[in-house]
């Protein structure tokens, strides 16, 4: 079926619909990974978006079992060049098509990604919507001028009741905002015992279950949004090891006086290049975030930065100069891209470890 992308500025592009055909209206982003494309669409960070991918051609693999990052995903639409409809890989077990009809997500394909890719970057984001093409155009563009996009988004996207990954190690508590399953994997390779929490989780309830650390995941929308959640790590970040990636690196920030602010143009995709200040190293690093701390605003803290992007020195990782925390924007456990950075998860167990006597050196002292 023919469809249109129409965005807030009147731009309008052309394509043919695939997955659900139900029209939709989000905010779009683009994504300029060449791989992981079904890690990236069940990435629950993207709630509420219609992700534009860059690389021109996409679901060649199919989907498989293996790479869903949560089971329902809540982004608004998938936008490519192209879509394979005869995937080749032994695992999958259905077409990117077919995925997208059972989870009720529209595609458009045939759109000029990488013209639409050079607006966004000159413009910033803007919201957008797909209808059929023979919809009454200036109805659709009213109706994506009133749309106000939700602002509740961490509550759609995490748990509603605790559960438990069994293991036989430390004591971990993850806090969801919109978690991947990979930093569950991640928690499981250390033999970590790990119960996930709901994000409103009041601290007085946390620290009942004695955590040997918390875990502050990645997740969608503006931190700003979830004062509750700040008030939360400002009763644990002092009685226990913290670690955050994401928008639990925004949270804990936020939590210790730094401004948060909406980038115009977020970072999203592989091989973002993070330099580790300490050590000098230079990591490549996954990345999804359309909000990042503010520089300038750390200076009056008691924070440290840790990690900056090298291509706009951006901040990308903080710890606490007094409490055993830190945080990062990036995603260290990958899922798709560079592993460059799961050593974060080890250095996050020693900071455990230390924190409970059982280690004499701090992880930050290292180096």
């Amino acid at each position: 079926m023919d469809r249109i992308l129409l965005l807030e500025d009147g731009t309008v592009f052309k394509g043919k619909g695939f997955g659900s055909l139900i029209d939709t209206i989000g905010e779009v982003v683009f994504t300029t990974g060449m791989t992981g494309y079904q890690e990236i669409i069940t990435d629950q960070s993207y709630n509420g978006q219609m992700i534009v991918f860059n690389y021109p051609s996409i679901g060649n693999t199919g989907i498989n079992r293996n790479d869903y990052e949560s089971i329902e995903p809540t982004c608004k639409a998938v936008i490519v060049k192209e879509f394979a409809r005869v995937p080749s890989n032994w695992h999958s077990h259905m077409n990117l098509d077919e995925f997208l009809k059972n989870k009720k997500i529209p595609g458009i394909a045939g759109i000029d990604t990488r013209k639409l890719m050079h607006l966004l970057q000159r413009k910033g984001v803007m919201r957008g919507t797909i209808v059929d093409v023979q919809d009454d155009f200036n109805h659709a563009f009213d109706q994506l001028k009133a749309t106000v996009l939700p602002i509740q988004q961490v509550a759609q996207v995490s748990t509603s009741r605790p559960y438990v990954s069994p293991g036989n190690g430390r004591n971990i508590i993850v806090i969801d905002f919109g978690l991947k399953h990979s930093l569950l994997k991640e928690l499981n390779k250390r033999d970590c015992q790990v119960t996930v929490l709901p994000y409103d989780t009041p601290a007085k309830a946390i620290l009942n279950l004695e955590p040997d650390g918390i875990l502050l995941t990645n997740g969608p929308g503006n931190p700003n949004d979830l004062p509750q959640v700040l008030t939360m790590i400002k009763a644990i970040q002092s009685k226990v090891p913290v670690f955050g990636t994401g928008l639990g690196h925004q949270l804990m920030a936020s939590a210790n006086g730094c401004s948060v602010v909406k980038m115009k143009v977020g970072h999203r995709g592989l091989n973002h290049p993070v330099k580790e200040m300490a050590s000098d190293r230079l990591y490549l690093t996954t990345q999804n975030h359309g909000f990042l701390v503010d520089y300038e605003s750390i200076d009056q803290t008691n924070l440290l930065v840790t990690h900056v992007e090298l291509n706009d020195g951006s901040v990308e990782g903080i710890r606490h100069r007094h409490y055993p925390s830190f945080s990062v924007q990036f995603n260290p456990d990958a899922a798709p891209g560079p592993h460059d950075a799961t050593h974060l998860f080890d250095q996050f167990m020693e900071l455990i470890d230390f924190w409970k006597g059982e280690k004499s050196v701090w992880p930050n002292e290292q180096t």
